[in-house]
């Protein structure tokens, strides 16, 4: 088929917008549950539940991300492969970005919705433990970010490819 076949430009469509929404999603419901750790009660828990339904909704096109990519290399008649560096260096990134996701962001601000659940229903959480659960949150959510633009860079550029 080969990078000019409508097929190819298809499916590259398809992984862009996998990207634009997955990632995107996750960007934009960072911000706000930064905006929720900052609220107090029954608004903050209501941000926060909304967050985590953000996640969980971008979360598949971002699982669709390295499935149509690599359905785009397969595509490509041999001009991309899986032996080039910003191949394999970018699923490298997508894996690391997703196990800090699932192994410290997700549980993190799981964790922070909790709280807040809790104060909104009149409990007295431990306004210390939101804070560090909140720059702890801040800090991956950076780090996710990066990736992310770190990704995007070796998909534009395409370091060591002729």
């Amino acid at each position: 088929m080969g990078p000019d076949s409508g097929a190819y430009k298809v499916v590259l469509v398809l992984h862009l917008m996998a990207v634009i929404i997955g990632f995107g999603g996750v960007v934009v419901t960072g911000y706000f549950g930064a905006v929720a750790a900052r609220q107090k009660g029954r608004e903050g828990a209501a941000i926060g539940g909304a967050v985590e339904k953000g996640y969980s909704f971008s979360e598949w096109f971002i699982y669709a991300v390295p499935v149509l990519g690599i359905v785009l290399i397969l595509m490509s008649d041999d001009v991309f492969a899986f032996s080039q560096a910003w191949v394999g260096l970018s699923l490298l990134l997508y894996l690391v970005g997703i196990g800090l996701f699932h192994g410290l962001h997700r549980p993190t601000v799981r964790r922070i919705n909790a709280i807040l659940k809790e104060t909104a229903g009149g409990s007295q959480a431990s306004a210390a433990e939101l804070d560090k659960l909140g720059a702890k949150a801040g800090m991956v959510g950076g780090l996710l970010n990066l990736i992310t633009v770190a990704v995007v860079i070796l998909m534009v550029f395409k370091p060591g490819f002729p």
